[in-house]
């Protein structure tokens, strides 16, 4: 069935409710509204205000609230508006959720997943457009994923509620609207942390997650017509990392370009890009490589732009590997 990445995700919460009467909806304006970018739709319509609950603006009580009603064993599904409000929940998420495993030798459950619409491109305003994803990923305790396709974000958000574990759910707002075709029917092709090889390739290896991936694909199919054989990587998971794929590829191609909307600067890329060169040390013939934002601010509407990687970008760090 042809559908976009939002609906993909709608469906996946409806058929997680259905499948559980535990799971429950926590967000602002997820109900009579259905959301901003209405992934939401028609839920609390379908099964009811006390399953899809309106909520205050107060990101650290709704988080907190689902916290407790996950210890007492619901299945919570949060979603906090846009990624830039995240942050007066820092405080639950990463002193409370992400502790209470370890905290308790593994004897509390807290099957959490907070779902958080991010990066640019979509014109937003401050606070719009951020990429907080590198914050929980170096948070112990915490499942952080990016799906990249409607499939994935059907699968992948299922799996996610299904855990025992918090997961953080990162949305690329910019692929909300894409289509591709989902079969509804049909159980994960992978787990849900294993990256997925999209191309293969031999000259380079280029690895993306959330938004980026699509941009690193049309950069791959302008390199191959230039000539360059490269493989792309979904990274999917980002923690835990599923290095092994990440490793299989570069042994094989030589090369690595690392892509995110994130600042380089102790971005995500800058872990796997320590890991490889570890790894993967007698096998490179270039550095890793990494394209991301510019470390600033995230730029105003106008910019964003300029700000965010895009093909050229890209296929100047592969031809900066090659050229090595």
């Amino acid at each position: 069935m042809i559908t976009t990445f939002a609906a993909a995700l709608n469906t996946g919460l409806r058929r997680a409710m259905e499948d559980e009467p535990k799971v429950v909806l926590l967000g602002e304006d997820i109900g009579k509204l259905g959301g901003v970018f209405r992934v939401t739709d028609t839920l609390q319509k379908d099964f009811g205000d006390n399953r899809v609950i309106d909520t205050p603006l107060a990101e650290s009580g709704i988080v907190g609230t689902a916290f407790g009603m996950a210890l007492r064993g619901y299945r919570p599904v949060v979603e906090i508006q846009f990624d830039g409000f995240v942050y007066p929940a820092f405080d639950q998420i990463v002193s409370q959720v992400a502790k209470i495993h370890y905290r308790t030798g593994g004897k509390v459950k807290a099957p959490l997943t907070i779902r958080i619409p991010f990066g640019g491109g979509i014109g937003a305003v401050e606070h719009h457009s951020e990429s907080p994803e590198v914050y929980f990923a170096h948070t112990a305790g915490l499942r952080v994923v990016s799906p990249s396709t409607p499939a994935d974000a059907y699968h992948m958000l299922r799996q996610a509620i299904s855990l025992d574990d918090p997961v953080v759910f990162f949305e690329p707002k910019r692929r909300y609207w894409d289509k591709a075709d989902v079969d509804f029917h049909s159980e994960p092709d992978l787990p849900l942390h294993k990256a997925r090889v999209l191309t293969e390739g031999t000259d380079a290896t280029v690895l993306a997650y959330g938004d980026t991936v699509a941009t690193a694909l049309t950069a791959a199919k302008i390199a191959g017509e230039e000539g360059n054989s490269i493989e792309v990587i979904d990274l999917r998971g980002l923690s835990p990392l599923d290095v092994d794929t990440i490793a299989e590829s570069v042994d094989k191609t030589g090369r690595l370009v690392i892509v995110h909307e994130a600042p380089v600067f102790a971005g995500l890329g800058a872990e796997i890009a320590a890991r490889i060169t570890e790894r993967c040390f007698y096998h490179l013939e270039a550095p890793v490589l990494r394209v991301g934002g510019y470390d600033i601010p995230y730029p105003p509407a106008k910019l964003e732009k300029h700000h965010l990687p895009d093909p050229d970008r890209i296929l100047a760090a592969v031809d900066r590997c090659l050229a090595a």
